[in-house]
């Protein structure tokens, strides 16, 4: 049987690392990658989209990031409880036309016993921003441990 520690129920130590754990393999916009701390029947809401299994999920994170280009992420533990895990994020990327944004949001997350995401429920909210104001500059994948987190660059 497939599992993904750190397993349930989480300490804030252990859903701390879950979430960094999550944030490391979306930003490295592989849906391949990303998709397999799913169950196979994973249930999702993420804005008007409600992906359920892990097939559903890997069509929509190759739709996602074939428009948000130069996708940079930075997530953070809010809350947990037994195997759930509340987290706050943002993120910046650009369109084809070269238009910034900054995405705010929050995830409520529920995981089996296996350690495995069943549920994840996405509330996201758009910000144009300019180039200029960007504040995620690492090169593209994991975010370096010394870049500065949601808390610490006042989001």
């Amino acid at each position: 049987m497939e599992t993904k520690p750190p397993l349930p129920p989480f300490t804030p130590e252990t859903a701390a690392q879950k979430v960094r754990m999550a944030e490391d393999a979306w930003n490295s916009r592989d849906p391949s990658r990303v998709v397999q701390v799913y169950t196979e029947d994973t249930r999702w809401r993420n804005r008007a989209e409600f992906p359920v299994g892990r097939e559903q999920v890997l069509a929509f994170l190759q739709r996602k990031w074939a428009k948000e280009l130069d996708y940079r992420l930075i997530k953070e533990l809010w809350a947990t409880s037994g195997n759930r895990i509340a987290v706050r994020f943002a993120y910046e990327w650009h369109d084809d036309r070269d238009d910034w944004f900054r995405s705010y949001g929050n995830e409520n997350w529920e995981f089996n016993e296996r350690g495995l995401m069943q549920r994840r429920f996405a509330s996201i909210n758009d910000l144009p921003i300019k180039a200029e104001d960007r504040l995620f500059h690492w090169p593209q994948g994991r975010r370096p441990d010394d870049h500065p987190g949601l808390s610490e660059l006042g989001l």
